[in-house]
């Protein structure tokens, strides 16, 4: 058996080197991933309506990208949403899916602090444009993020995220 694609405990362990395997598809690891990654009600509101604009689109991707190149031994998780936070910014006009991705940072437990030095860091890279407007999304993100913790602490009595941002 390959190892697990992203360890559960601790999220940032470095994989094992199996070297390089082909990618499963596997809808339903596709669908636990997606829903450790974004949540439950993330993954309803987003999954349906793309089904029902482009049926089969969402399975796709879910089957492909969640199911099958996530799914690959050789990076861990907190590694994949770096690298996604990166070519995110980098592509630009994808903000909702930035925003989508900072989101899932925070869960998987990178920092407000991480996920905008990554940002700051690209600027040379990308070009500060790009890095600006990454940063813009971010602090929205992170505003949003606050807003729900504080709704749902008032509602539940956890906020589901520490000082730093980061899912606990």
């Amino acid at each position: 058996m390959r190892p697990a694609a992203h360890p559960t405990t601790p999220l940032a362990e470095k994989p094992v080197d199996v070297g390089l395997v082909p990618s499963p598809m596997d809808r339903a690891a596709g669908h636990a991933l997606l829903a450790e990654l974004a949540g439950a009600r993330t993954q309803s509101n987003t999954l349906g309506p793309l089904d029902d604009l482009a049926p089969g689109f969402a399975d796709w991707i879910v089957t492909a990208l969640f199911g099958g190149t996530y799914q690959r031994p050789g990076l861990a998780l907190r590694d994949r949403q770096v690298a996604n936070l990166a070519a995110l910014t980098a592509l630009g006009g994808v903000e909702p899916q930035l925003a989508d991705h900072v989101r899932n940072s925070l869960r998987i437990g990178l920092t407000r602090t991480e996920i905008t030095e990554i940002l700051v860091h690209l600027a040379p890279y990308v070009g500060v444009p790009k890095a600006l407007a990454g940063l813009r999304v971010a602090a929205a993100t992170f505003s949003e993020t606050e807003t729900e913790a504080e709704t749902e602490s008032d509602g539940a009595g956890a906020s589901g995220f520490d000082t730093e941002g980061a899912a606990v």
